[in-house]
């Protein structure tokens, strides 16, 4: 794997195009700016990786736009030291956006086949997230409660045992709607019985799999 002069190039248009769509947290920015998100796609399509686009990858999956990662990413609010879940870890490029930010990441993949490709490549890049499979509509109760939790597919409703999951303080980041078009929820757990949710329009993720998903 290279990171050449024209793929860092590459990026950086990438990320002047990420701030003109709105994004302004610099560590955010910063962290796109400096992962090769070419390593995350097949050598004959990297041409395409730094397109603000959703790619397909294996498993009837996608590596998420980089805009709608950083949206996602800067809506947590991530401080150095925070314990993030992410569900749905796919390529594994967004949990190393949040290793780049400092957080201490958990994530699992519902998808067996994507789960044992991640475990293997994401440490030869440096990043070495808690990685688990199974299926993350239930989040993962045993290392619970999280700093912030971060959801990758279209969800139907917002899973309760997400937000059980979370610390007083904390956020969950999670796309709801159909299987086709979502809005971005940001669910903010003020207190054990309280929370406050605000709504972000126009997003399309693949479908969250498993037991709060649309599929079992």
């Amino acid at each position: 794997m290279e990171d050449t002069y024209k793929h860092k190039g590459l990026r950086k248009q990438l990320v002047a195009e990420i701030k003109r769509k709105g994004i302004k947290d610099e560590k955010v920015i910063n962290a796109i700016g400096k992962i090769p998100r070419h390593f995350f796609f097949e050598k004959i399509f990297d041409i395409h990786a730094y397109e603000d686009k959703a790619f397909p990858i294996e498993a009837g999956q996608t590596i998420s736009q980089p805009y709608t990662v950083a949206f996602q990413t800067e809506l947590l609010d991530i401080q150095p030291g925070d314990k993030i879940l992410e569900i749905g870890t796919g390529s594994g490029y967004q949990a190393s956006v949040l290793m780049e930010l400092g957080a201490d990441v958990y994530t699992i993949e519902y998808q067996k086949k994507l789960y044992q490709k991640v475990i293997r490549f994401l440490p030869t890049l440096g990043y070495q997230p808690h990685m688990y499979h199974g299926d993350g509509s239930r989040g993962l109760l045993r290392f619970a409660p999280y700093d912030g939790i971060i959801v990758t597919a279209g969800a139907p409703t917002v899973p309760e045992d997400l937000v059980e999951q979370l610390k007083p303080g904390g956020r969950l980041v999670i796309p709801v709607g159909d299987d086709k078009k979502q809005s971005m929820q940001l669910i903010k757990k003020i207190s054990a019985d309280k929370i406050e949710k605000e709504a972000y329009n126009h997003f399309c993720f693949v479908p969250l799999r498993g037991q709060h998903g649309w599929s079992k």
